[in-house]
């Protein structure tokens, strides 16, 4: 679920909005979206969070609207999508719905606490142009960004809850500190940075195994310069093979911040 929707929501209903929430409780055969999707409608007429579906979520909000209303309608409706709402999906969608309050708050943000707990780790390593349009492009996303850099200022302000910055210096001290299992990209203002933090990350690798995907910024011959320093660093070729570069999915031409964001984003979507 998108953190970004609970968090939206959480505030709206600390601000004392009224909201209905449809929630999948069930599914049976092919359906738009998982068992915990959920889309609500707010007092002020705010949608927030989706459940996909097109003719599904217009049914949904109308339901829901009409609960804010104050009609008596169920608390729950059973959709069959080829019959009822004439979609080829064909399966079958049980919805639920819910009236939010501000009472609701502390429970949407255990919810918050809980979803985040479940998306993928990623560590990024640099703040520069690619870094942030790829922070951009990750902040809607079920992951959780850890954003390191040696320079203190480089972050910018306005950041979702799934991204927490850190300014490490040296930068590479950050790499024993990384989450278990995360996913790291390496992509600082400095080709010396680079090669300390990634470094440090086949270290690791070595004593623990729990980095799972070491993607590197930069072209062919960077990446044969490092990995010949590597080597000569007595890493074997078994470790140098853990790191990707250059990263990104293959085939996706241009080299402007944002191509290479959608490149590497869907390269790590890859990962989970």
């Amino acid at each position: 679920m998108s953190l970004q929707a609970l968090h939206a929501l959480a505030l709206a209903l600390a601000a004392g909005e009224t909201a209905v929430r449809a929630t999948v409780v069930q599914v049976q055969g092919s359906v738009p979206r998982e068992a915990g999707a959920w889309l609500a409608v707010l007092g002020n007429g705010t949608v927030l969070g989706t459940i996909g579906g097109g003719h599904l979520e217009h049914q949904a909000m109308a339901h829901a609207r009409a609960l804010l209303g104050g009609e008596p309608l169920p608390a729950s409706r059973r959709f069959a999508l080829g019959p009822s709402l004439g979609q080829c999906c064909g399966g079958v969608v049980q919805l639920s719905f819910e009236h939010l309050t501000a009472a609701h708050t502390q429970a949407l943000q255990q919810e918050q606490q809980a979803a985040q707990a479940l998306h993928m780790p990623v560590a990024l390593f640099g703040g520069g142009h690619v870094g942030r349009a790829i922070v951009q492009a990750l902040q809607p996303l079920p992951v959780r960004v850890h954003w390191i850099d040696s320079r203190e200022e480089v972050f910018p302000s306005g950041l979702s809850e799934a991204v927490r910055t850190e300014h490490s210096e040296p930068v590479q001290a950050a790499v024993a500190l990384l989450e278990p299992h995360s996913r790291v990209l390496i992509m600082s203002f400095s080709h010396a940075e680079d090669f300390d933090i990634l470094s440090e990350c086949l270290r690791r690798a070595q004593q623990r195994a729990d980095l799972p995907f070491i993607g590197l910024i930069g072209s062919a011959t960077k990446w044969a310069t490092f990995r010949h320093r590597l080597e000569a660093r007595g890493f074997t070729a078994s470790d140098v093979a853990r790191v990707t570069c250059p990263i990104g999915l293959p085939g996706v031409r241009g080299k402007e911040p944002e191509v290479i964001a959608a490149a590497v984003v869907a390269q790590l979507l890859q990962q989970r």
